[in-house]
């Protein structure tokens, strides 16, 4: 509210929060709720730097946007909702854009989340997109699974949801004894906080309303890794 002026007061925005605390998270993270996730088992904010292909060392050739397409088609199942994407890679206004230097951010949070005899990582980015017809009272209908998926697509969220994969991979790699991909990487979800409504959140196919679960194959996010470091298989 500092930072950010916006024509509500303090509570009730808050009051308008409460209701994503309580929401199910879906399929990455079954039986649990943000709510449900103490401190110790949420990473806020992780800031990080990373270099692409080479940094301040450029590998010879350059490595391009669309060289991310064959990843997609080769690690992502047919029915994949965001398989789509791959064609979006390859388009000129995207695809030929070059990858290089160093690219920095922050992920929203990442959870940590009981798998078996261990844990899983799960990154989190929170979106305030109001879907729908902005002239009609909004519902949870609008944040379902299909709207949900096309909305991640019109954005480029599938090439955001995979470089804050790499950054959580490399992070895990040189943090946690014992790293196994396969084990640890638990894909990524996009919580859209205006579809979420609490315990009584309508639930499709197992996906909550305003809670966009893409499970990335580990195989996937070591590939991306490879080649923004230059690499190719």
């Amino acid at each position: 509210m500092r930072l950010w002026r916006v024509d509500v007061t303090p509570d009730a925005l808050a009051t308008a929060m409460l209701p994503m605390h309580t929401t199910p998270l879906g399929p990455l993270v079954p039986g649990l709720t943000l709510g449900d996730l103490g401190r110790a088992d949420r990473l806020r904010e992780l800031d990080f730097e990373i270099p692409l292909a080479g940094g301040d060392h450029a590998v010879a050739g350059d490595v391009r946007l669309a060289e991310l397409a064959p990843l997609l088609r080769r690690h992502l199942p047919a029915d994949d909702p965001l398989l789509a994407y791959a064609d979006r890679l390859e388009q000129p206004l995207l695809g030929r854009q070059t990858l290089r230097g160093y690219l920095s951010g922050s992920i929203d949070v990442v959870l940590r989340v009981p798998h078996g005899d261990s844990h899983r990582f799960v990154v989190v980015d929170y979106k305030t997109n109001r879907l729908g017809d902005p002239e009609q009272p909004a519902t949870s209908a609008e944040y379902g699974p299909d709207q949900l998926s096309a909305a991640m697509l019109h954005s480029d969220y599938p090439l955001q949801a995979m470089l804050y994969s790499v950054v959580l991979h490399r992070y895990l790699r040189w943090r946690l004894p014992s790293y196994d991909p396969e084990v640890h990487l638990g894909g990524v979800i996009y919580l859209y906080l205006r579809g979420m409504c609490g315990p009584e959140t309508p639930i499709v196919d197992g996906h909550p309303a305003g809670v966009f679960s893409w499970p990335l194959p580990a195989a996937l996010v070591l590939a991306l890794s490879d080649l923004l470091d230059g690499r190719t298989a």
